[in-house]
């Protein structure tokens, strides 16, 4: 890995855990850049997933004071949460790499198509009803969500703050603490299992969680200022970018 390879994944690490501290689409900028500097797209994901485990947790950090009164929450829905990202690891493990290769352009703009409809999202979930204590059916989003994140994960963060805004009558900013606290289980878990059993790219695993423990910092504190529009165009067509890309490489 050369100098300027090293210094692309840093960059990328420390503006993916500002994004997934704010937004949640972090990964649709890191897992480019592995793919860019030669990773194969297995390795990649599994290298991306490890090494934002930080940035996930430095943002549930961040978000510490919004997380005051959500202790019954994070227990219930952490156990759900933890169950997906395990399945979701299992089966990118045990599926053929074929599978994930075919399947990850469509992922992607899957994800892109999130990030971009966030905004309706957020307007829809708050114009329902919705339950201090979620339900059944948060329970069974959230696992699914979990095998998502824990089999390809951009945008989960997305998916999260929906899902808790349409079940849960709270403020967003602690909801968003919230699904910080979820991702961060989802890719810890998750990347307890990619240590044991999968090919870890470590160098690259390291410079992503040294930028992305510094990035949820950066994203609790100042992050909210950047203009949303912006953050999320750029992320919709890099993802674009890079899943017509890999469509056309196949």
């Amino acid at each position: 890995m050369s100098p300027g390879e090293a210094l692309a994944i840093l960059a990328a690490g420390l503006a993916a855990g500002t994004i997934n501290t704010i937004v949640g689409s972090g990964s649709l900028i890191t897992f480019p850049t592995l793919l860019a500097v030669g990773y194969a797209p297995v390795v990649a994901n599994v290298s991306n997933t490890i090494g934002l485990v930080t940035g996930s947790i430095s943002g549930a950090v961040g978000y510490r004071h919004e997380l005051v009164g959500q202790a019954g929450r994070v227990r219930a829905l952490a156990i759900a949460a933890v169950a997906g990202g395990l399945t979701g690891g299992v089966l990118l493990l045990v599926l053929p790499g074929s599978v994930f290769r075919g399947v990850v352009p469509v992922l992607i703009l899957l994800a892109c198509v999130l990030v971009a409809i966030q905004p309706r999202l957020a307007r829809r979930a708050a114009e329902r009803p919705r339950r201090a204590h979620g339900g059944p059916w948060l329970l069974l989003t959230i696992f699914t969500t979990g095998i998502y994140g824990g089999y390809f994960g951009a945008a989960q963060g997305v998916l999260f703050i929906a899902l808790l805004g349409i079940f849960l009558d709270d403020s967003l900013q602690r909801l968003n603490g919230l699904k910080n606290v979820l991702a961060a289980f989802v890719n810890g878990v998750a990347a307890l299992l990619f240590i044991v059993a999968a090919d870890v790219a470590w160098e690259a695993a390291g410079l992503l969680a040294a930028g992305a423990v510094v990035g949820g910092q950066v994203g609790a504190k100042v992050g909210r200022r950047i203009p949303a529009p912006w953050l999320r165009a750029v992320i919709v067509v890099v993802g674009t970018i890079v899943a017509v890309k890999l469509l056309i490489d196949q």
